[in-house]
């Protein structure tokens, strides 16, 4: 009642807009009154989404979701063993909400008002034209009087007050433009060709092989607070840390980790809510695998799940791996739990690394530590759990605990077949954000709220964003001192460990390194661990920052200036097969 009381927010703004539809469905239907049986269903249907998204990665509903709703009802089976008759009780919910809204369908049409031919036209007449205006003014790029006048107001920096002022659906309207990329301030090709290249000698001796491994959720649950192990979890990786990344996601959206930890560029300098991964990979962009690729490396992407996943064929494709090997052609691998086993998924890698000649670089992506993480998970569990939390948190934290133990083992088995091997090998292990432990973390008192916060201190959002990252080499052992940094800069620690430079990834991404380790689009964390919240809101923003910001625009939706300069293997590019 709240958002009809005050009047600075769009609500009857709103009850236009739907009482607008329902007219238009009127006229379409040729029946009266008869668009509110379908503007209320789906209404309400987008709400409770909406609400569940919330509950569980912190962010509302972005029409950008609806670009990955297969892959949630892919998931729905692992989802319905956390919570069962949750499970069972939707289920029976949707084929009793069916079958009412059929019936009431049936019965509503036999007592409503027939339009004729003239009713419906004039109804038309007037909707459209309004609605036709509506829409024109829904660009939040762009200034609009009458938008302001209705007080629909974009905060598109900040999409929890975005939904919180305007409401569900006025948000939701000003979010479908993010599908279109607007120019950044200050974009054009000699603004590109005026950046410098800083210059970099590569090493003249063997080019190691590479492996990253993208471990699912993975994180170290020791930093619970009250929470008691009768063993560490994750013992290899403590003892092998490098330093942390700091996901920009948190419970969920593994893509837009891989995104930044691939092409060394940066979610901070796309629309909030946005999947790179599905909506602006449309041609082949500049990644880790290309360029390694140019340098005489077999490149392979490596994924226990089905290829069409994240639209990642497609993207990994246009990132230039030679091979993508996932479900559909992987052999049968074994499960623990409900998924594919980090342990046979490692053997697998390890098999083909044995198999391949000269140099390679594996990006293989984890699967075993998906959420939920509902009880009993695992039979013959190692880890035990000691809380005073409820029983509930108690075994999500015990299933999640032993899932990271499981991948801890995975990690230690590479590093022993590494360290026997006479080529030098390089292996990168982290994790792409926090587990969805839910109200573990509240009971436990490690977070005031199920999901991170988007902005908070800067010793909260570490605390709520950073996961181990491990860097290591079976020649000159773990690369130590490395620190909190973003996903974007991890083509930049491996290629300098592997004595490879680059004009982008060690030259331009070493620029902005020497300055920034954390580039969010909250925060900015510089090498001297001073933050700066809020920055893209500012108009001093750094000058190197925004540099990178039109680089990276240039390359995925500008006219690629800076191809030539910053990314010559480019003209190299071949096809995925």
């Amino acid at each position: 009642m709240l958002f009809f009381q005050e009047l600075y927010r769009p609500a009857w703004t709103t009850v236009g807009l739907y009482a607008l539809v329902m007219i238009a469905f009127d006229a379409l239907l040729g029946r009266s009154h008869n668009g509110l049986l379908v503007v209320a269903p789906g209404a309400l249907l987008f709400t409770w989404i909406g609400r569940q998204k919330a509950l569980y990665l912190g962010d509302p509903l972005y029409p950008t979701d609806f670009l990955y709703s297969r892959q949630i009802v892919d998931l729905l089976p692992l989802l319905a063993r956390e919570r069962p008759w949750t499970a069972f009780a939707i289920a029976v919910a949707t084929i009793l909400a069916v079958a009412g809204l059929i019936l009431t369908w049936r019965y509503w049409r036999q007592r409503t008002l027939r339009l004729n031919a003239k009713g419906r036209l004039w109804r038309l007449a007037v909707v459209v034209p309004v609605l036709v205006s509506f829409v024109s003014i829904m660009d939040y790029n762009n200034f609009s009087w009458a938008r302001d006048r209705l007080r629909v107001q974009p905060i598109m920096w900040d999409q929890k007050e975005n939904y919180a002022h305007n409401g569900f659906t006025m948000a939701f309207a000003l979010n479908l433009p993010m599908v279109n990329v607007s120019a950044p301030q200050g974009y054009s090709p000699e603004a590109i060709n005026a950046m410098s290249v800083r210059s970099s000698a590569s090493g003249t001796g063997e080019k190691p092989d590479i492996i990253m491994v993208m471990s699912e959720s993975f994180w170290d649950p020791t930093r619970l607070p009250g929470v008691s192990f009768n063993r560490d979890p994750i013992p290899t990786v403590r003892a092998r840390q490098s330093g942390a990344v700091f996901s920009p996601e948190f419970g969920g959206m593994t893509a837009n980790v891989e995104f930044e930890a691939l092409t060394g560029f940066s979610n901070a300098f796309l629309p909030y809510g946005s999947i790179p991964y599905q909506q602006y990979v449309r041609h082949p962009l500049p990644s880790l695998a290309t360029f390694l690729k140019s340098e005489g490396y077999a490149t392979k992407a490596i994924h226990p799940y089905r290829e069409w996943f994240w639209n990642r064929r497609n993207v990994y494709q246009a990132f230039g791996f030679d091979t993508f090997r996932s479900e559909e052609n992987l052999p049968r691998l074994a499960s623990r739990g409900p998924l594919v086993s980090d342990a046979s998924l490692i053997e697998e890698v390890i098999r083909e690394a044995d198999e391949t000649e000269g140099p390679f670089f594996f990006f293989t992506v984890t699967l075993q530590g998906h959420g939920p993480y509902e009880p009993y998970r695992y039979k013959n569990p190692s880890i035990d759990v000691a809380t005073e939390s409820g029983v509930a948190e108690r075994e999500a934290i015990r299933t999640y605990s032993e899932g990271a133990a499981d991948a801890d083992r995975s990690l230690k088995k590479l590093m022993r077949w590494a360290a026997k091997r006479q080529r030098h090998t390089i292996l990168v292990f982290f994790g792409d954000h926090l587990p969805p432990l839910g109200d573990a973390y509240i009971s436990t008192g490690y977070m005031k709220g199920r999901v991170a916060d988007r902005r908070a201190p800067l010793a909260d959002m570490l605390k709520q964003h950073e996961t181990p990252l491990v860097i290591w080499s079976n020649q000159t052992g773990t690369d130590h001192g490395i620190g909190t940094v973003s996903p974007s800069f991890l083509p930049l620690h491996v290629l300098e460990l592997a004595g490879l430079s680059h004009p982008y990834y060690t030259g331009f991404l070493g620029s902005i390194r020497d300055r920034y380790k954390v580039i969010d689009r909250h925060m900015l964390l510089s090498s001297e661990d001073v933050s700066t919240p809020d920055w893209s809101e500012k108009s001093d923003t750094d000058p190197l920052i925004n540099r990178f910001r039109l680089l990276q625009y240039d390359m995925m939706f500008g006219e690629r200036a800076g191809l030539d300069k910053f990314f010559p293997e480019m003209k190299a590019h071949g096809p995925a097969s």
